[in-house]
């Protein structure tokens, strides 16, 4: 099964969320998904970019790496540490992670030897009603 990576990096200020949530929603626009699910990989591309700025300094960079298969989307976002132990960013990682739950089919914060980065999976009709 074919699968393409694409690699987004932009400025890690708030204007450029529009930018992640239009890219996202692009990427997806040739699969098989309903609706819902496009907006679902919207808002978590969107939520996942927000909660990163929050982690990064002022003048740092979001990367978004998107790999894209047939019926799925994978969304990784590197994470800053610098308010990693800020009060603020933790209760706004808890609202993320409550908006995570809902929209992705999985999600994980990864550390590793590439950093901080968060990890999210969207499979085509997995918001389809029973």
């Amino acid at each position: 099964m074919p699968q393409d990576l694409i690699t987004l990096t932009i400025p890690a200020r708030s204007e450029y969320a529009r930018t992640v949530r239009m890219t996202a929603a692009a990427l997806v626009g040739r699969m098989d998904m309903t609706y819902d699910d496009v907006e679902d990989v919207r808002m978590a591309a969107e939520e996942a970019f927000v909660y990163a700025v929050d982690t990064l300094p002022e003048d740092a960079d979001v990367t978004f790496r998107f790999r894209v298969t047939e019926d799925s989307i994978e969304m990784d976002v590197a994470l800053g540490t610098d308010k990693a132990d800020d009060e603020d960013t933790e209760r706004f990682a808890t609202l993320a992670i409550f908006i995570l739950e809902s929209v992705c089919d999985e999600y994980e914060f990864v550390s590793d030897e590439h950093g901080a980065h968060l990890r999210l999976l969207k499979r085509a009709g997995s918001g389809d009603a029973e």
